[in-house]
């Protein structure tokens, strides 16, 4: 089986575009059950945030899995395959386990090492697990994906500066609008980037204001800072009394234009919601606005090159290892079936014995049988371990299919071992 990336991101599309591709955590698991229908893929994992979609398959053919996965994609967005396939990238095994760890590792974000991509990528993971989507192969590669991301947070410079759209962003809009300290700024969501951005702004020494649908979570929210919380229903008396306006609350329909912000005293706007929050008339009050699309036009504080290609050395170190890893496990059905064939003719041998010495005691039979044994295991111990070493190198020859022909294992015997009924 083999690991299939298909990925619609701000790299391969437009931010209005990526919009109609974003989806909210039932619809993923939706999308990854769906998935599941194909007779190319046993696995799925979705991961879907401001960024990208991406859908993450473990596949038994190329074509078809890239066939399937897109179709169903366009089943759950409305947009047409040849559409979805002008706006993807692919990515096939070993280029697909590079680009999971680039993405966990935030090298593959809008703000080049932004760290809030790891979680999303853990919330994917455990998502894709509590619905039975993923299974042996998706879980190793995001479990590992993780562990690089946080290798390259805590070892590199990239992944230690704090980076994020919430940081990039108020970068942006403090240029134009001055610093957020002593402003009153209106926090709209309470999701994990609503978070990020109020505490963000107190810490900068704002007046928080936190509203929300649900007034509990924006009081949660507000309590964890020392800001205030309003209710939905009084988000326009909020607005009101705004300085800056944060929102993310990647709800399907826009919320805020021109006509309602009209004489408040709002003179700047920071959207990192998908689909937007804001119309961009809101500019024509001279209000400041910062969304998605700003973002990656006017990309700021870009990370250097040196920073990037450290972070990328760590994922290319983790790329071979996962690899090689996964290269020594194929190995090990064959080895297994090797064993299991020894133990076959051991078992035989010492029934041909029986047969001719029905005489022989216990004592003397075991000690035959113990002599017999530790003479093919010796046999068997150095090219076992050898092909398993052996395995890991990728421009090594394939010395597990060199075992097979060799010793004249049958293949159903090797696929047996990796049959699930047998592992359990």
């Amino acid at each position: 089986m083999s690991i299939l990336v298909v990925s619609v991101s701000h790299k391969t599309t437009a931010v209005d575009v990526l919009a109609g591709v974003a989806m909210d955590a039932p619809t993923a698991a939706k999308l990854a059950d769906a998935m599941l229908t194909s007779e190319h893929v046993d696995e799925a994992v979705v991961l879907s945030t401001c960024n990208r979609t991406e859908l993450y398959a473990d596949v038994s053919r190329f074509h078809g899995g890239v066939q399937d996965v897109t179709t169903t994609l366009s089943d759950f967005t409305g947009l047409g395959v040849a559409q979805l396939q002008e706006m993807c990238s692919v990515h096939f095994d070993e280029g697909a386990v590079a680009h999971t760890f680039a993405v966990a590792s935030g090298l593959e974000s809008m703000v080049v090492g932004e760290s809030q991509i790891l979680g999303q990528v853990k919330t994917a993971l455990s998502n894709a697990q509590a619905q039975g989507s993923v299974g042996t192969l998706l879980n190793s590669l995001f479990q590992q994906a993780i562990r690089v991301g946080k290798r390259v947070q805590t070892e590199t410079t990239i992944g230690s500066a704090g980076r994020s759209l919430v940081s990039a962003a108020y970068e942006l809009l403090t240029r134009q609008c001055g610093p957020l300290d002593g402003r009153r700024v209106l926090v709209v969501g309470a999701g994990a980037m609503a978070g990020l951005a109020a505490r963000t702004a107190s810490a900068a020494g704002a007046e928080v204001i936190c509203a929300n649908r649900t007034f509990e979570r924006a009081q949660l929210l507000a309590d964890s800072i020392g800001a205030t919380a309003v209710p939905f229903d009084q988000l326009d008396a909020a607005l009101a009394d705004a300085d800056i306006v944060v929102t993310c609350t990647g709800a399907k329909d826009i919320l805020i234009g021109a006509a309602r912000l009209r004489g408040t005293a709002v003179r700047g706007i920071v959207d990192l919601a998908l689909p937007a929050d804001v119309f961009d008339d809101v500019t024509d009050l001279g209000i400041t606005l910062i969304n998605l699309d700003r973002l990656v036009s006017d990309q700021i504080d870009p990370a250097s090159a040196a920073e990037v290609e450290a972070a990328r050395e760590v994922v290319r170190g983790e790329v071979q290892d996962f690899l090689g890893l996964r290269r020594a496990a194929q190995v090990a059905p064959t080895v297994v079936a090797l064993r299991t064939m020894a133990s076959d003719v051991v078992a035989a041998e010492m029934s041909r014995l029986d047969a001719r010495l029905p005489h022989l005691d216990a004592s003397e039979r075991d000690e035959v049988y113990r002599t017999v044994r530790r003479v093919v295991d010796k046999l068997l111990h150095q090219p076992t371990v050898r092909v398993q070493e052996l395995a890991t190198d990728p421009e090594s020859v394939d010395y597990a299919a060199a075992l097979r022909e060799l010793f004249a294992l049958d293949p159903h015997a090797v696929a047996a071992v990796m049959s699930p009924e047998v592992q359990r």
